[in-house]
C-alpha cells in the first residue's frame, strides 16, 4: 500500500515510532502544493490539517481514497467530507493507539488495516470535538494553571506533584510545551462555547499569545 503524508518533521518522527510495514511505501511531503503530484496514492494522511486551516482543497481529488485528517477542532459534520479524523497532536501520535472517528462505519476494517500498516490500533470515539484523551488532558493542564495563578505551587512543583502522584509521562506544564499551548488554548476555548467547565485560565490564555 502507498500513502502519501502531509507533515512536519516532528510529527513524521513521532508517527514513525512505532516503525512501519515492509508492505507500506510512505511517500512525505510537507505543504499542501506538494501533495496535488501524488494522485495515485492509496490513502492520504494530512497531519498539518489544522494549522492549515481545514483548507480542503489540496485533498478534494482523493475524496474516494480513505483519508486521514488530523482535526481536533471541527468534527466530521463540520468539515462537510466523509473524512477519518485522527488524534495526531504532538506527542499522542506516539502511542500504539489512535483515537479515530469516521463517518462511514463500512470503512472500519480498511481504517484498521491502514493504521496496522504503522503498527497502531484503532481506538474508535464519537465524532467530537477534541476527541477524549486530548480533552482529558487539556482540562489538567487548565487546572493547573488556576493553580499556579492562585500562587499554590510552581510549575516545576506541580509537575512532578503529577508524575508522582498519577505516574503520567510528563506534568501539565510539559506536556503542553510538547503538545503547544496554542494547541490547547484553541481546543479549550472551543470547547467552553458550549461547556463552560472548559473555560481557559486567563493565565494559559496569556501564556498561549506569547
Amino acid at each position: 500500500m502507498r500513502l502519501v503524508v502531509l507533515t512536519n518533521e516532528q510529527l513524521k518522527e513521532e508517527l514513525l515510532s512505532n516503525g512501519v510495514s515492509n508492505y507500506c511505501k510512505i511517500d512525505w511531503v510537507n505543504s499542501p502544493e506538494e501533495l496535488l503530484s501524488h494522485p495515485d496514492a492509496d490513502a492520504v494522511i494530512d497531519l498539518l490539517f489544522e494549522h492549515n486551516g481545514y483548507d480542503v482543497s489540496h485533498l478534494n481529488n482523493y475524496l474516494t481514497k480513505p483519508v486521514f485528517v488530523n482535526s481536533m477542532n471541527k468534527t466530521i459534520v463540520e468539515i462537510g467530507l466523509p473524512f477519518i479524523r485522527i488524534n495526531a497532536w504532538p506527542s499522542f501520535l506516539k502511542r500504539n493507539v489512535t483515537e479515530v472517528s469516521i463517518a462511514d462505519e463500512v470503512n472500519k476494517n480498511k481504517v484498521e488495516k491502514i493504521l496496522g500498516l504503522l503498527n497502531r490500533k484503532a481506538e474508535w470515539v464519537p465524532d467530537v470535538k477534541g476527541f477524549i484523551s486530548p480533552r482529558i488532558v487539556s482540562m489538567i493542564i487548565n487546572e493547573a494553571y488556576f493553580t499556579l495563578e492562585e500562587n499554590v505551587s510552581t510549575k516545576e512543583e506541580i509537575d512532578i506533584a503529577m508524575k508522582l502522584g498519577t505516574s503520567y509521562p510528563y506534568g501539565p506544564f510539559e506536556w503542553s510545551k510538547k503538545i503547544g499551548l496554542k494547541n490547547v488554548a484553541a481546543l479549550l476555548t472551543e470547547l467552553s462555547i458550549n461547556e463552560k467547565r472548559y473555560q481557559p485560565a486567563s493565565l494559559l490564555l496569556k501564556e498561549a499569545k506569547e
